[in-house]
């Protein structure tokens, strides 16, 4: 691809890796997440880590992981894209760049929640026995600030889920933000391009994979510290509709036993229900307000422009 430009280090070892660690980013710094990998790098781990830069333009951040990239005795790579892709289209590519068996997907925004994360992956791929492993994830007890809080309560209640919930519920929480994957697994079946901008991607491609290959739960959970503002959160909301549309399209038996579906095909009956958006705003903006109350507010906000996406 004529837009792309790589960065590896010179004299890296060719010996094939046990599992490529790949982390998309597009105006994110994934620098810190790449030196808490590279602490726990071992020789008896065998691991290749690559960075894709999804058309950030940001040359000196690019600098800054180079030089990283030039200092460590492990095998690194950076893949910068001129141009932004999408979410779905840089996984397939740093899948099709990577040399292990296994890929790891992780968020720039993601830690390693503990200092055995790679070794435990690395252990759960030598039993052999799944063919997709979702670690989990957790959040910061406290957001870094009062606009993250929403999110980070949000994402406490709908996405930080026990190891027995995620068993129960199968496809249902995975997510792209801490996954591993047999490299072939992907190969038959990438995520699909045809999602663009944020969501709903990584639940369509598990909600197909699951259904033809074995899909593990485990406790290996990637703490996640980039928490959105509220503005953001609305918008992604409200963006992602599109998005959310195709998945019901494509796995309705799943998404008819999703509450947001049941929500949303009542909402589709109320005549000008997209009135009260502008009050659910206000809700989940009053940041004094009751946190269970400005939650609620948000995910009415969320069904409802899904609802009129439907038409």
């Amino acid at each position: 691809m004529p837009d792309l430009y790589y960065i590896r280090r010179r004299g890296a070892s060719r010996r094939k890796p046990v599992m490529s660690v790949l982390i998309p980013f597009y105006k994110d710094d994934p620098s810190s997440l790449l030196h808490a990998l590279l602490s726990q790098c071992r020789s008896d781990l065998p691991i290749e880590i690559l960075i894709y830069d999804d058309g950030t333009n940001n040359a000196e951040l690019n600098a800054q992981l180079s030089g990283i990239i030039h200092a460590t005795p492990h095998n690194v790579t950076l893949i910068v894209s001129e141009q932004n892709r999408g979410r779905a289209s840089g996984r397939n590519l740093l899948q099709s760049e990577a040399r292990a068996n296994w890929v790891l997907f992780l968020d720039a925004d993601m830690r390693p929640q503990t200092p055995h994360f790679v070794e435990d992956y690395v252990r759960l791929i030598r039993k052999d026995t799944a063919d997709v492993i979702f670690g989990g994830f957790t959040v910061p007890e406290q957001a870094d600030t009062p606009d993250q809080e929403l999110h980070r309560a949000l994402s406490e209640i709908s996405d930080c889920l026990s190891l027995s919930a995620r068993r129960v519920a199968g496809p249902q929480y995975v997510a792209t933000s801490n996954l591993c994957v047999r490299k072939s697994v992907l190969e038959q079946e990438g995520f699909d391009p045809s999602f663009s901008g944020w969501g709903w991607e990584d639940s369509e491609w598990a909600a197909r994979v699951h259904k033809s290959f074995r899909l593990h739960h485990a406790d290996i959970p990637a703490l996640h510290l980039g928490l959105e503002t509220t503005d953001t959160l609305l918008r992604r909301f409200r963006e992602s509709a599109q998005n959310y549309v195709r998945f019901t399209q494509r796995h309705p038996d799943l998404a008819k036993r999703l509450r947001l579906y049941v929500v949303t095909q009542r909402l589709r009956l109320i005549p000008g229900q997209a009135l009260m958006r502008p009050l659910l705003r206000a809700i989940v903006k009053f940041t004094k307000g009751p946190m269970r109350l400005r939650l609620f507010a948000l995910k009415l906000w969320r069904a409802s422009w899904y609802a009129e996406a439907f038409a």
